[in-house]
């Protein structure tokens, strides 16, 4: 018996755009759903970060996936920059979870490595295998948004991998 259609939302958070992508895995393989980015350039800080949460919560309203995935933090030199971006992921994970669902965070080397086999893979080369899994053209997709498709695929992944590993008996 096969399983029923399960979709993910992934979400490449930042505090002027935020990428997100539905995907839908069907028996073993991937559909693309939608993807696209929220962008709040013109808005003070707080507004970008109610905008967030605001629009995450009709995208998940609407297309009503099963689980999330999120990528993490990524800490650089600057503080404040990074600040920002947790408040962001933050907006993006009370949105989920608003909405009843398990959110998983992955680092984005784990994303990058889990799609194109390198963890300090460029967001093209993500792109680039993006294009390819789910079969879709990337050229009017902005990077934001083919990081969020990334981030669903990799968690589908690792949601079968943990899937294998609880069936594998102790010995």
């Amino acid at each position: 018996m096969s399983e029923a259609p399960y979709k993910v939302i992934g979400i490449d958070p930042g505090s002027i755009n935020t990428g997100w992508g539905i995907i839908q895995e069907v028996s073993g393989g991937f559909k693309f759903i939608h993807c696209g980015v929220i962008s709040s350039k013109k808005n003070t800080f707080t507004d970008r970060i109610t905008n967030i949460f605001k629009e995450l919560t009709k995208i998940i309203q609407h297309y009503n996936p099963n689980e999330a995935a999120v990528e993490q933090v990524f800490v650089s030199k600057n503080a404040l920059s990074a600040l920002k971006l947790g408040q962001a992921r933050g907006a993006a994970i009370v949105a989920c979870s608003n909405q009843g669902l398990e959110v998983e965070g992955y680092e984005a080397t784990v994303i990058k490595k889990s799609l194109v086999g390198y963890g300090s893979a460029t967001k093209e080369q993500v792109a680039f295998m993006v294009e390819k899994i789910l079969n879709v053209s990337i050229k009017s997709m902005k990077l934001d948004a083919s990081d969020a498709l990334a981030a669903a695929i990799c968690h589908c992944s690792m949601r079968k991998f943990k899937k294998y590993r609880e069936r594998i008996p102790v010995v």
